[in-house]
């Protein structure tokens, strides 16, 4: 039975240091969603994905297959819920004994496929390895105030914090994945090695490992004996295959084919109605915890000024966006970066910037741009957003088309995600449109978006009164007086459009009905593609 986990804070920690623990059964796939209970069987399932993978390496992971396909192999510690709690996957409980000590207490059934047990050394050694390291991407970023972690039992770890941070445990226990310390202690540095499987393959300790590779075309990975998240410990597909379709549309009629057997990707707004009345398919909802936006370059003269960034806030219809591009499947986040599905902590006081293209273009003139004959003001910002991501592709459209009625011009490079992480990652674009997955975590999230060198601090901020409050919440222990510093925070980003939040999207992945079980996640970096979806999925019986 899976328990939803109750969250610990740091103000229910007492000055005698009682330990403070959260504890879960391992989650498995509920009945109602049409788990099997017919065992493993000789079935390969096919998923369709609209990228190769970059890294092999899950700690510097980059694109969206990457995730799904190391999350098939390298356990993570949690899970999350609809509402950003965590649940336990690895971890069975976790906690502080101090504000600045924490635990994990792990599983001591897990092993890694070549028959190493899978104990607390590998759960320590990565952290510290990671820290050492410093491998680029989101888990890295997560360990701002992470000192050491120490094995004390082959199920038990310690965790050293340089400061206080009442939200690294849970953090770092669904941001961070676990890696066998024999295989990548052979190389040089963790935030190098390819872990390609040139040298014998893959090692993993999830529900599949990768056996083969065919660039541009396919990945296979091979059921694993013992998985003991899943009913019954063994995944019920013998195999499965991503096949790589160079965008979301051609994986739908590869759906409709019968060619694959599920789409790993959020269903484009458009086709949801479609697909939910087509035969042989059938449409899975889930929550939305990331949201969409774009952010603005501040090494960028123009962008560094407050009042350029006011007049591209006002120069977008998210109405439109929400009620054309989206078809109504979306919530109005305020413009806010802590969204209302994070109710404990969102303003409901903020409202959604306007949409106003004379009020854009007055701020514009105050700032003290001139429109040429043209009807134009002497600016032009690159967009870049991926083509694989087929609805912001849809609003690019619309935001140049709105920003051009303010007399801004904005020229979009939509290019292949690859090419768009790797722009996003140097820093050569004047607008950043996309979306984070998964912004569960408040004071993390702004950790990571907004402080200088934060792994996703794509507007490349640094303001100090901001920073300091980020730190401030950190390192505060009360919950109420942590949400109050947050909000003010937020205030921050919001009065200074920091980042420009569209909405969050209401989620849908399909599958054919030859196949049940799927678990959907909150987020289309799980979607049905989980570890645990994967595992439980079943063929149906004809």
């Amino acid at each position: 039975m899976k328990h939803r986990l109750v969250t610990a804070t740091l103000s229910s920690i007492t000055a005698a240091g009682v330990a403070v623990a959260l504890a879960a059964c391992a989650p498995t796939a509920p009945d109602s969603a049409g788990a099997a209970s017919s065992g493993p069987s000789d079935a390969t399932l096919t998923v369709g994905t609209t990228t190769d993978v970059v890294n092999y390496n899950p700690l510097i992971g980059n694109s969206r297959t990457d995730d799904w396909i190391t999350d098939l192999m390298y356990p993570r510690l949690m899970t999350v819920s609809n509402t950003g709690a965590k649940e336990a996957q690895l971890a069975t409980k976790w906690g502080y004994t101090s504000p600045t000590q924490g635990y994990y207490d792990i599983r001591s059934d897990m092993t890694w496929s070549d028959g190493t047990p899978l104990t607390a050394e590998d759960v320590a050694w990565t952290l510290n390895e990671v820290k050492k390291d410093k491998p680029a991407g989101t888990f890295y970023g997560q360990l701002g105030d992470f000192a050491s972690a120490k094995a004390t039992s082959k199920t038990h770890v310690e965790i050293t914090l340089s400061e206080p941070n009442s939200s690294l445990i849970d953090e770092i226990g669904f941001w961070g994945v676990v890696v066998p310390e024999h295989v990548f202690s052979k190389a040089g540095s963790v935030a190098t090695f390819a872990n390609d499987g040139k040298d014998g393959g893959w090692v993993g300790a999830g529900p599949y490992t990768l056996s083969k590779v065919q660039v541009g075309q396919s990945y296979t990975l091979d059921r694993a004996k013992n998985y003991p998240l899943v009913k019954g410990g063994e995944p019920i597909a013998a195999k499965v295959v991503f096949r790589v379709f160079p965008d979301v549309n051609t994986e739908i009629l590869a759906l409709q084919s019968g060619e694959i057997d599920a789409i790993g990707d959020a269903l484009p707004p458009s086709q949801v109605a479609k697909l939910k009345s087509s035969s042989g398919i059938k449409v899975e909802e889930a929550a939305g915890l990331g949201y969409s936006h774009m952010v603005y370059n501040l090494d960028n003269p123009d962008l560094a000024k407050l009042q350029v960034r006011q007049a591209l806030s006002h120069a977008v219809d998210y109405d439109a966006i929400r009620s054309v591009v989206l078809q109504g499947q979306a919530t109005n986040d305020h413009s806010s970066p802590i969204m209302p599905v994070l109710k404990s902590y969102f303003d409901s006081s903020l409202k959604e910037y306007s949409y106003d293209p004379k009020l854009a273009a007055s701020l514009l003139e105050q700032a003290g741009y001139t429109k040429g004959a043209n009807g134009k003001f002497p600016l032009n910002f690159k967009l870049i957003y991926s083509l694989q991501d087929a609805v912001t592709s849809q609003w690019a459209t619309i935001v140049r088309d709105d920003a051009a009625k303010a007399g801004i011009t904005i020229t979009l490079s939509g290019t292949d995600r690859n090419t768009y992480l790797a722009a996003t990652n140097a820093g050569k674009y004047d607008i950043y449109a996309g979306n984070f997955a998964i912004m569960d975590d408040p004071v993390t999230n702004f950790t990571l978006a907004y402080l200088p060198g934060g792994a996703i601090n794509y507007t490349h901020v640094d303001d100090p009164t901001l920073n300091a409050l980020i730190k401030k919440a950190s390192n505060t222990t009360d919950e109420k007086q942590k949400i109050s510093i947050m909000q003010q925070a937020n205030k921050v980003v919001y009065d200074n459009v920091y980042d420009n939040i569209m909405y969050t999207q209401n989620l849908f992945f399909a599958h054919s009905t030859k196949w049940t079980g799927f678990v959907p996640m909150p987020s289309d970096l799980l979607s049905i593609v989980n570890p645990v979806s994967l595992a439980s999925a079943s063929p149906v019986k004809q």
